[in-house]
């Protein structure tokens, strides 16, 4: 499974962008939720919900940013 492009964070809107950044960050809880229980069967899903997350938050921030500049 390849890893999720930015490009695709980049075509949400600022809703959508809200709701993604939540699913990931629950999906992280669970992952962890689910090493500690030892009940984890793919330990590569925490790498792409790390990088997909970082994504989202990044193209949140440069939306903030774009917006200080106006």
């Amino acid at each position: 499974m390849p890893l999720p492009k930015v490009e695709d964070a980049r075509k949400l809107n600022d809703d959508e962008l809200s709701e993604q950044i939540l699913a990931a960050k629950r999906e992280l809880f669970d992952l962890r939720m689910q090493k500690g229980t030892r009940q984890l069967e793919k330990p590569h899903l925490f790498k792409h919900a790390k990088h997909r997350l970082a994504q989202l938050l990044t193209v949140e921030r440069e939306r903030q940013l774009k917006q200080g500049e106006s």
